[in-house]
């Protein structure tokens, strides 16, 4: 079989992705491939900003609602499950949209992942407990003592993958920058056109904003209610992300309301320029507005037709 071709349209959050992909979907005779690690998860439907049941029966959607909030899930296994949903799709001759705003869930799916080792329990173990015993702002200090340069693409907060990138330097003696260096990213698995929609950031934050409040006004408190009700605890990874982990903080009476709508606000705006920094650093990436529906076709039309973009 000829290698795929799948298109990735990605870029920060509330841009507008879901919608430029089903009408570029419909036109193209193709099918959507989720690339975002919230909307995996059952239940966890106005957070995510999944697409609506409307949008899903316009186009079908894939590696959506896949995983319950308390089952893990990684880039690898989104690599596996989308890379062989694009060989099905491919094999009746329906173009895959891969669509989402994790650029490290297409990056495993594009490129494939570094070869760091499996984790080490015990040393996560010991490193989540030295967090506890010394505070927020220790591993980060540590990684960037061992590993400067996964420390400057890793945000200080961001604990899950300062422990990753310590448990692999712990277990090999090497830093995890330095498999990524080795692996190198070459062997694609298919061909690949990337489209990055992006806008002016101030009118980003301001769309941003009024996503929150559209969020809010959609029922989010409830649904984490319903969450916890079902017996989902508040420590799991699904349950820290933007959106979950300030509404369980105002429903446990820890924060007032309007804290928790300004700190959400302030998060998700700098979800969304974290993301642009990561997709940014992509040289591959077509940059356009969303607005521009008819140039983006154009281009994705040159691409399968086999012209070099």
């Amino acid at each position: 079989m000829s290698k795929p071709n799948i298109i990735v349209i990605c870029g920060p959050t509330g841009l507008g992705k879901t919608a430029v992909s089903i009408e570029l979907a419909i036109d193209l005779h193709g099918e959507i491939i989720g690339a975002d690690s919230m909307q995996i998860y059952r239940y966890m439907d106005i957070g995510t900003a999944k697409p609506t049941l409307n949008e899903q029966a316009r186009v079908p959607h894939h590696l959506i609602d896949i995983v319950d909030p308390d089952e893990p899930f990684d880039a690898a296994g989104f690599a596996k499950i989308a890379g062989e949903m694009i060989m099905k799709l491919h094999a009746v001759g329906i173009v895959p949209f891969v669509v989402g705003g994790t650029g490290l869930y297409i990056k495993a799916l594009v490129h494939g992942l570094s070869h760091a080792g499996p984790a080490d329990t015990d040393i996560r173990k010991r490193l989540k407990e030295a967090e506890s015993l010394h505070g927020s702002g220790f591993l980060y200090e540590k990684l960037s003592k061992c590993d400067q340069e996964a420390a400057e693409r890793i945000h200080p907060n961001d604990t899950f993958r300062i422990i990753r990138a310590l448990e692999v330097y712990e277990a090999t003696g090497m830093a995890i920058s330095q498999y990524s260096k080795d692996h190198g990213f070459e062997n694609k698995r298919f061909n690949v056109l990337k489209i990055g929609l992006h806008i002016e950031r101030e009118a980003l934050y301001d769309r941003i904003n009024q996503r929150v409040d559209a969020m809010i006004e959609a029922g989010l408190v409830d649904e984490v209610k319903m969450l916890l009700n079902r017996g989902y605890s508040e420590d799991l990874k699904s349950m820290q992300s933007i959106g979950y982990r300030h509404m369980v903080d105002f429903i446990k009476g820890r924060i007032t309301w309007d804290e928790t709508v300004r700190t959400l606000k302030r998060d998700t705006r700098r979800y969304a320029r974290r993301q642009m920094t990561w997709f940014k650093a992509d040289p591959e990436i077509v940059w356009t507005e969303p607005e521009q529906l008819g140039y983006i076709k154009r281009l994705i039309i040159k691409f399968l037709q086999g012209a070099k973009i």
